[in-house]
C-alpha cells in the first residue's frame, strides 16, 4: 500500500469540509482560499480548487458576487449559502462523530477489545 496514496484520499475527502469552513467566516477569492489552505499545510491548487467551487455552487451550497479590485479585473468572491451553512452544520457533527471514533480507536487498551 502506497502512503502517499492513501494520504492524498484523505485529503480530497476533507478538502470540500475545510473550503465551506473557510468560507464561513467570510466570503473569499479563490486564491485567498488557497492561500489559507497553504497556511494551514493543505496544498491545493487552482485546477483542484476551481471544479469544487463550481459543483458546490451548482449544488446550492456557495454563491459569489463579482468585486472591483484595485489590482486588476474584477475578482469573483465565494460565500456560503443558507443552504451552504446547513450543510456545512451537517459536516461539523460528522466530522465530530469521526473524530471521536479515530480517538476512541486509537486509544483502545488491548485488553478493552471485545471478541466473540
Amino acid at each position: 500500500m502506497n502512503i502517499e496514496n492513501a494520504k492524498s484520499q484523505m485529503r480530497k475527502g476533507m478538502l470540500e469540509y475545510c473550503v465551506l469552513l473557510l468560507l464561513k467566516h467570510r466570503p473569499l477569492y479563490a486564491s485567498d482560499i488557497i492561500q489559507q489552505l497553504k497556511n494551514a499545510e493543505l496544498l491545493v491548487v487552482e485546477g483542484t480548487l476551481y471544479p469544487l467551487l463550481t459543483r458546490l455552487k451548482n449544488d446550492g451550497l456557495l454563491h459569489y458576487e463579482w468585486q472591483e479590485s484595485t489590482q486588476g479585473p474584477p475578482r469573483k468572491y465565494y460565500a456560503l449559502s443558507p443552504d451552504g451553512e446547513q450543510f456545512l452544520e451537517g459536516l461539523d457533527s460528522a466530522w465530530g462523530e469521526l473524530s471521536n471514533t479515530i480517538s476512541y480507536l486509537k486509544n483502545i487498551k488491548p485488553e478493552k477489545l471485545e471478541t466473540k
